[in-house]
């Protein structure tokens, strides 16, 4: 799943550690690259738990620095 959103790109991954401070540390699935995300203010208000191995989808921060998790799917 690849899509370009009006944000950034969005692109499936895997998460491979959890962090202090919902932080993440995700390999992508199109490129294999790990990469250090933070999890949505959404996903925080409503308590979604992110946990190793879960399949996430990442936007992608358009610098390419860290990634956003949208969604745990």
């Amino acid at each position: 799943m690849q899509n370009q959103n009006k944000k950034g790109k969005v692109v499936e991954a895997v998460v491979t550690e959890a962090l202090p401070n919902t932080l993440f540390r995700i390999k992508r699935e199109d490129t294999g690259e790990e990469m250090l995300t933070y999890l949505s203010g959404k996903m925080r208000l409503h308590r979604i738990r992110v946990l190793i191995g879960d399949k996430v989808v990442v936007e992608l921060d358009s610098y390419g620095g860290k990634g956003r998790i949208v969604k745990r799917s």
